[in-house]
């Protein structure tokens, strides 16, 4: 029987910590018409979801956290308690859909039943349908949820971008291949030293990048409109851009893909302060960026594997350019101190005290109120080609964050083909302007598109010859 890991059940503790909070997250894929019947659509996903056994599963909690919760077959599965249909009203476009997300992820799963729900929706414009999955946190990441929605696909999702991320191109630490053994006792003992001087090394990695978290999270942010309490409605919203425009960009200011989505994050922020009476300083935007630590031979595994790193995204900076930058030395900055070697180590630490101990920590400190992190931002790689779902082209895929402790807003990113979207989640009350917020990242992306041609074409240009 597999148990939930201190980091898996932490997202169950987060969520109880606050009536208002869904911990779920999801994934919408909109798809070329017309829809098949959904006598044909719930025929399709009850052989595809009953080959995944976190579909069929739910959780057995132990009285006191005495042990970890543990995945159990569910004796009364009955899938049509999962698959659902809904139609949009009248015109069916953006404003309907992202209403009817919204509406549909702010409810709570339900822990007497699997954690997981789909949703067949009808009615989008340009004759198109939909399908919105959403899971528990606690069973998945992003990458694994990713890799388990593609198996609802025709095919089982084929290759995605998950292959480029850092995690997946480190060697395998836990292989069995041997070490080739010398015979000369010399190299036995210079090998003993670099073997410890190599450790030593990486100890104090660790230790500095989980010193800064801790200082991160013990700095308090500057009292904002993108902090504080939360009701139990949402708002979602989607930014749209491609994925050829991203890469120009970094590839003319020499930084990577990450780097110029959170720009964009951040130039959208900062107009949404000013526009809102707000002045951005310096710490204003202190922002989780997940980071995978899953390797290329676990991306079929369900659960959580990531790290964390906290940076601050630069609103106070006006120039693009300059915002640019900025993200590029601080995430790169983040990278090297070993921030996301620290939080791997605390998150393993916690594999090796008593389960009880953990979820009573866990559970004080996610009462406790959080005044440190401002934002969410997390990408999560998808497929590399276009994909198809009984038969019909998926058109996009929106991804859905979960939005929690005191944070009012949160953006996942997902890359699929040659699209690349961010999906915006927000509280209802004090977000009423997440459309803004949506437009600003759109327009960052292309201020630094138009900057980046502009600086190549002066690089390119000739000196006119006077004649």
């Amino acid at each position: 029987m597999e148990h939930l890991t201190a980091l898996d059940a932490a997202f169950l503790e987060v969520e109880d910590s606050d009536p208002h909070v869904s911990l779920a997250i999801g994934g919408l894929s909109i798809i070329e018409g017309p829809p098949p019947s959904y006598e044909e659509f719930v025929a399709a996903f009850t052989q595809r979801a009953s080959a995944i056994p976190r579909c069929r599963q739910l959780l057995r909690t132990h009285p006191l956290d005495l042990g970890p919760p543990e995945w159990m077959d569910d004796p009364h599965f009955d899938m049509s308690r999962h698959l659902h249909r809904l139609a949009l009203p009248h015109p069916g476009g953006d404003a309907e859909l992202f209403e009817m997300i919204a509406t549909v992820m702010e409810r709570r799963l339900d822990r007497e039943r699997p954690l997981w729900d789909c949703f067949m929706i009808e009615g989008l414009s340009d004759d198109r349908w939909a399908v919105l999955t959403k899971l528990h946190h606690c069973i998945a990441d992003g990458i694994a949820t990713a890799q388990m929605l593609a198996r609802f696909n025709d095919g089982g999702g084929g290759d995605t971008f998950a292959t480029d991320i850092r995690a997946a191109k480190e060697p395998d630490r836990h292989g069995f291949g041997l070490p080739k053994v010398s015979l000369n006792p010399l190299t036995w003992v210079s090998g003993m030293v670099r073997g410890a001087l190599d450790a030593a090394t990486v100890v104090e990695h660790v230790a500095v990048g989980a010193a800064e978290l801790a200082g991160s999270l013990l700095s308090p942010a500057p009292e904002s409109s993108l902090h504080g309490p939360v009701t139990a409605m949402r708002r979602y919203h989607a930014a749209r851009v491609r994925l050829a425009d991203l890469r120009e960009v970094a590839q003319a200011f020499g930084v990577t893909l990450n780097d110029v989505a959170l720009a964009a994050i951040t130039a959208s922020y900062r107009r949404l302060l000013l526009d809102r009476g707000e002045q951005p300083g310096r710490d204003s935007l202190r922002t989780l960026v997940p980071v995978s630590v899953r390797g290329v031979n676990q991306f079929s595994v369900t659960d959580n594997k990531v790290s964390a790193m906290l940076p601050l995204l630069p609103v106070d900076e006006a120039d693009p350019v300059q915002q640019l930058q900025l993200v590029h030395s601080r995430l790169t900055r983040a990278k090297g101190s070993g921030q996301r070697e620290g939080a791997s180590a605390v998150v393993s630490a916690a594999r090796n005290v008593p389960f009880a101990v953990s979820a009573w920590t866990i559970r004080l400190l996610s009462h406790l109120p959080q005044r440190a992190v401002v934002g969410l931002a997390t990408n999560v790689p998808g497929p590399r080609s276009e994909q198809k779902l009984m038969g019909r082209r998926v058109l996009e895929i929106l991804p859905i964050p979960p939005i929690a402790l005191q944070l009012r807003t949160g953006v996942a990113m997902v890359s699929y083909a040659d699209n690349f979207v961010f999906g915006i989640t927000a509280d209802y009350d004090t977000a009423p302007d997440i459309e803004a917020l949506a437009a600003g990242i759109e327009d960052g992306v292309a201020r630094l598109l138009e900057v980046s041609r502009t600086r190549r074409g002066r690089r390119g240009s000739k000196p006119r010859v006077a004649g």
